[in-house]
């Protein structure tokens, strides 16, 4: 009788596209579930807790041990899949290890090019003007081969967005893009929504600069997108004339991306999803005795003050009602800005649950004798 890690070895031998291990033993268990794609010359697993995702790259070797010892330890099941067939190992209450395979249909068979490309919301082969202009797509709709990373990049933040408005049932939806800059992701949710959900959705995109501005608006005009619109303006103090469904602030430097998720929060917006950059307040403020280790690097220091800025205001947001994630945006190859926080408004929050969340952020505000903006910008307004 084979070993469970045999099995696992030979559903890996069939260079499976994707690997998914799932139904935990435990409810305690740190991890919900794991999914692990093949990325040719590694395989990537990543892992999610009930708010976060952690990705952790493995060897041939690694993957089929990481399995293994998943199985003999935290989940029941794995599912993996190849262009041919579906691979499924399965363990009982009492220890028992099943397996089965089999092969999938036609329609459901592909190369992994194709197979990739299908995922996609947005496809290679569809002409759309935005993409057309930045380069990313020929005048066919053909992506560039330079520019597939920045296609997939794309595709990835409509995918976070996508996953989370399936739910929203009125008839338009108001979005506002705070820091909008050239606004290469706001004309492609514009084209989500009105192409491809077949929604009606009214988008403003705020900046400081003026020319930046003139010119998206110039581009608007030229797609004959007639409900997105650019103003010229500070994201600290801005009025808005109608109720706000869903706030979006992509590189937003530094504090601006605190005075954008304080406004979403005081407005109620329903969904906010944020993509931070240039974390400097924290770095300059961070002083500690007990943890000095953290301060004696200027590089662990600044990547330190960026992930704890970034925790924080996930833990406010949850103070505030809000279901929080943080999520990889982008492969760390590409760029190390690549957490993403999406928040989703909740119908009711318990106290005990802000006061936990509320608890752990002003633990670390006060051994690291920080004042982040967000904090204080809420405690100002009387919203912790």
């Amino acid at each position: 009788m084979e070993t469970l890690y045999q099995y696992v070895e030979q559903i890996f031998t069939n260079n499976p596209l994707k690997t998914i291990v799932s139904k935990p033993i435990s409810k305690n268990n740190r991890y919900k579930k794991i999914v692990i794609e093949n990325k040719e010359s590694y395989y990537q697993a990543s892992k999610y807790t009930e708010k976060q995702v952690f990705h952790e790259n493995l060897t041939y070797i690694q993957v089929i041990d990481f399995c293994t010892t998943q199985l003999e330890s935290d989940f029941k099941q794995l599912n993996s899949f190849s262009n041919d067939y579906e691979f499924m190992l399965m363990i009982s209450k009492k220890g028992k290890v099943s397996y089965k395979k089999k092969q999938l249909s036609a329609a459901t068979n592909s190369t992994t090019q194709h197979n990739r490309q299908k995922n996609y919301i947005i496809q290679e082969g569809t002409v759309v003007p935005p993409l057309v202009d930045m380069g990313i797509f020929t005048g066919d709709g053909k992506v560039v081969a330079s520019m597939y990373d920045k296609f997939k990049q794309i595709n990835r933040f409509v995918e976070i967005i996508d996953d989370s408005v399936k739910h929203l049932s009125q008839d338009t939806i108001n979005i506002i893009d705070f820091g909008c800059g050239k606004s290469y992701l706001t004309f492609v949710v514009y084209y989500y929504f009105t192409e491809i959900k077949k929604k009606n959705v009214n988008i403003v995109g705020l900046d400081l600069k003026e020319d930046v501005i003139k010119k998206c608006n110039e581009s608007a005009k030229k797609y004959r997108y007639s409900n997105l619109s650019f103003e010229l303006g500070d994201i600290n103090g801005y009025k808005c004339s109608f109720n706000v469904d869903i706030v979006i602030t992509l590189h937003a430097c530094d504090t601006a991306t605190d005075y954008a998720l304080f406004n979403a929060i005081k407005w109620g917006t329903k969904m906010i999803f944020s993509v931070p950059c240039c974390q400097h307040e924290l770095n300059s403020q961070i002083k500690t005795e007990d943890f000095s280790l953290f301060t004696s690097y200027g590089i662990i220091q600044e990547r330190f003050a960026a992930l704890t800025t970034d925790a924080i205001r996930g833990n406010l947001l949850e103070c505030c009602g809000y279901k929080t994630q943080l999520l990889e945006f982008v492969d760390f190859a590409h760029t190390p800005k690549n957490i993403l926080i999406r928040a989703t408004k909740r119908h009711g929050t318990s106290a005990k649950t802000k006061e936990k969340a509320l608890k752990q952020a002003e633990k670390v505000i006060r051994e690291f004798n920080l004042s982040p903006t967000l904090y204080r910008l809420l405690k100002e307004d009387n919203m912790l």
